[in-house]
């Protein structure tokens, strides 16, 4: 193990490259990383980049939106088939008939979607930030995509517009139920219920704190409860454990981790650095039309 984290360290150097990890890989990538974040986060840190090759230890969705950031960049993924099944249930008709249906409309974009309905989006947003800038849009009309819960948590957030839903979900999340979370409780009465706005109306009645997988963290580093119940995928604990080695983190069922987000280890980032294989390449009008979208949420998120 240690061999491969030094020959990841020469390849660094030896590439100018730089690591972005999402929060729900495996522990040992985290701990290779130069950063470790959300994807609103790791976003920005790929715009900030100075160094030529970036290493994106997540799912395609985010290596793409590296890309549509920064085109003469090389971006690489370790595992090319590390896919997240939600960004695709949308589909770019289904958006022309929204469009077609209302006046006064604005298709929202979460940022876990392909470059192809990002491309087709008036704007992206992220979990951070998504009520922050559909409350900022001029549009009465909110067509979200693709995520329908984290859709119907901005509804409750910014009741004075009108939502049309998305039938898309994250598995991981969807999993995660109210049942399991009130078993949870029995057995640690005093944890606080931390949840990702992805998961279900029902869970997120139950919580102590609804927001980002990063929002996740910092409630808990800043908490001074000891014990908490986590509703998101279990990756974060090694953060979370890292920032509160006094605290005690929970999950609520045995479901809670995402298998494409696992696909990605060490020796994967080592190879594709070594060949800078599985580079991330787009279309440069689809990458200009895509890249309006995010530069726009940049832009509304200040």
């Amino acid at each position: 193990m240690q061999n491969i984290v030094s020959e990841i360290e020469q390849l660094k150097k030896e590439k100018n490259a730089i690591i972005l990890a999402h929060y729900y890989v495996d522990d040992e990538v985290q701990k290779v990383a130069d950063f470790v974040g959300d994807s609103y986060y790791l976003s920005k840190k790929a715009l900030e980049a100075k160094e030529e090759v970036i290493v994106f230890c997540g799912v395609n969705f985010m290596g793409e939106s590296a890309k549509i950031l920064n085109p003469t960049k090389t971006v690489i993924m370790p595992d090319d088939l590390a896919d997240c099944p939600m960004a695709h249930m949308v589909y770019l008709d289904k958006i022309d008939e929204v469009r077609k249906q209302y006046e006064d409309l604005a298709v929202v974009c979460y940022i876990n979607s392909t470059a192809e309905v990002k491309a087709a989006s008036d704007i992206c947003v992220t979990s951070s930030n998504a009520v922050k800038i559909v409350k900022a849009l001029k549009e009465k009309n909110i067509y979200f995509i693709p995520d329908e819960n984290l859709g119907r948590y901005v509804a409750s957030q910014v009741p004075e517009k009108n939502f049309i839903f998305n039938d898309g979900f994250c598995h991981v999340h969807t999993s995660i139920t109210a049942e399991n979370v009130l078993k949870a409780k029995e057995q640690v009465k005093d944890a606080l219920v931390l949840v990702h706005p992805e998961c279900k109306q029902e869970v997120v009645d139950l919580a102590d704190y609804v927001g980002s997988t990063l929002g996740i963290l910092n409630y808990a580093t800043a908490s001074d409860a000891k014990n908490f119940i986590i509703c998101t995928e279990m990756g974060i604990s090694y953060e979370l454990k890292k920032n509160n080695p006094d605290k005690n983190f929970y999950s609520v069922g045995h479901r809670q981790f995402c298998p494409n987000m696992k696909r990605i280890t060490l020796e994967k980032v080592r190879d594709c650095m070594s060949n800078l294989n599985n580079q991330v390449e787009l279309d440069e009008e689809l990458r200009l039309k895509a890249n309006k979208a995010l530069e726009r949420m940049v832009e509304v998120a200040k």
